[in-house]
């Protein structure tokens, strides 16, 4: 398939427009949409979205972390055990060089199912 006529700034900056509203649900948050002053910078609105975004994720990680927490709280040893074994999957494999985020995330599962169980204990 060709493209008929070339792409103009204006026809870019609208579908990454429309692809960062997807990006977001359409802007949808817990109080609805959002509106956006459409006369803005899209320069500005670009790093300002980016910040939103950031943010949003930050929440989002947050949120989930805790409820993995209570889940694994109520977890079987069985499951809990294999949570474990989970962690030790994603730690570098013999023979190739550690990757401190690799290490980390491992570190961080095994402390989320730590606080589970002090959770499971105070229950």
């Amino acid at each position: 398939m060709t493209d008929p006529k070339p792409e103009t700034p204006e026809c870019a900056k609208q579908r990454q427009r429309a692809l960062a509203s997807w990006d977001t649900e359409g802007g949808a948050g817990p109080d609805g949409p959002q509106k956006q002053d459409p006369s803005g910078d899209p320069t500005t609105d670009t790093v300002s979205q980016s910040a939103s975004n950031l943010q949003q994720l930050h929440i989002r990680v947050i949120a989930l972390e805790n409820l993995v927490i209570a889940l694994l709280a109520g977890a079987s040893g069985t499951q809990c055990a294999f949570a474990r074994d989970m962690a030790g999957y994603i730690a570098p494999q013999p023979g190739f060089t550690p990757h401190p985020l690799t290490t980390h995330a491992s570190h961080q599962m095994l402390n989320s199912i730590e606080r589970a169980a002090q959770l499971r204990q105070r229950r």
